[in-house]
């Protein structure tokens, strides 16, 4: 069975530590698999904040999650603090991709937890439409 295998960039712009809460504990008592997908969506959040930016209004225009790749390696249960590293690449016309390193402190060493990938695509909600990546926010991300 094939298996998804990330390759992550070698440097990452951005870096979040977020708490694990209760709610993202599942019946297996470590996050669940809908938990990560969220951890992910709050770092991109927060790193689309940096630049003065959210997914509605990014430099005049939207952004959407075309897919997304998560690459499982660790558990995470409540009580621990993930940081999750953030970096964009790949700039096309309308799209670009997203690289997020999750990572938490066991013994006092950075331990991988996952890696994932998600393609993210300008759009105008308006039209209902994919547009092309404003010059601003491209250079901004880069």
């Amino acid at each position: 069975m094939a298996r998804i295998k990330i390759d992550l960039p070698d440097n990452f712009s951005f870096t979040t530590h977020i708490p694990i809460r209760i709610t993202d504990i599942n019946y297996g008592g470590h996050t669940g698999n809908d938990a990560f997908l969220s951890l992910l969506h709050e770092a991109r959040m927060q790193f689309l904040g940096k630049h003065g930016y959210t997914e509605l209004s990014f430099a005049g225009v939207g952004l959407i999650m075309k897919d997304v790749a998560i690459e499982f390696k660790g558990e995470l249960f409540y009580g621990d603090t993930v940081s999750i590293s953030i970096a964009a690449t790949d700039f096309g016309k309308a799209g670009f991709d997203i690289y997020y390193k999750m990572q938490k402190e066991e013994n006092g060493q950075a331990k991988a937890i996952g890696f994932a990938k998600t393609g993210m695509v300008c759009y105008d909600y308006q039209l209902k439409k994919i547009v092309a990546i404003p010059d601003e926010a491209r250079i901004s991300l880069q």
